[in-house]
């Protein structure tokens, strides 16, 4: 059971960095509706890929960092701020949503024919310099790891593994949905992002406030009286 909640939280926690739409969602999304299904999804399993060597990072850094009560301080005030701020983004984009923007290096991939390992190591390198990304894994990532628990040898690879299905579900859903949807779901659809983004980044500030509190100031008053 222990493992199966691992799973869930590196699934959704995968799932919360996917719906924040940025540099590597719009190309995905951009991608997928101008050359159909494969190449979208060879670019978007190369994020997830790159996402994955963040979390395996934050993954390691926290484990140490942890130890300390500051760090546990910071790491739960911060995070939550950052989450509160970001589900206040999303609720307002949802409500005010804008056309996809352009995506850089776009006309690269208008070629005939797409190599599918250069799409998948854009999809890498898109996924590693994204500053939403990094920000992401300096801030928020490291509140829902430390909320998670998974710093010990047996639940790191099961939490990096739900992390990793998470991205890659979320791959095959914005493919298949651009890929049928064509040009006319491209606003549309980041419409429908903005919302399942605004109610998860809710969920997880709700999540993250009520734990920390219970972690650092209810069990730290009862073990003083």
């Amino acid at each position: 059971m222990h493992s199966l909640s691992m799973l869930s939280d590196g699934f959704f926690l995968s799932l919360s960095l996917c719906l924040d739409i940025g540099l590597v969602n719009v190309a995905i999304i951009s991608l997928t509706l101008s050359h159909g299904f494969r190449p979208g999804f060879w670019l978007g399993l190369g994020s997830c890929f790159g996402d994955l060597i963040y979390a395996a990072l934050a993954l390691a850094g926290m484990a140490a960092l942890l130890q300390f009560q500051s760090v546990r301080w910071v790491v739960w005030i911060g995070g939550a701020a950052i989450l509160l701020f970001l589900t206040w983004k999303m609720a307002r984009e949802a409500l005010f949503p804008a056309s996809a923007p352009p995506v850089e290096g776009e006309a690269d991939a208008s070629t005939p024919h797409l190599d599918p390992t250069r799409g998948f190591l854009r999809g890498v390198l898109l996924a590693i310099s994204s500053p939403s990304a990094i920000l992401w894994f300096a801030a928020v990532g490291g509140a829902l790891i430390a909320k998670a628990g998974a710093t010990s040898v047996t639940t790191a690879p099961v939490f990096l593994g739900g992390f990793f299905l998470g991205g890659l579900c979320w791959t095959l859903f914005i493919c298949g949905l651009a890929s049928h949807g064509r040009k006319r779901a491209g606003t549309g659809l980041l419409r429908v992002c903005h919302v399942l983004s605004a109610l998860l980044f809710a969920y997880f500030s709700y999540s993250v406030i009520v734990d920390g509190y219970r972690d650092l100031i209810v069990q730290t008053a009862l073990a003083a009286s």
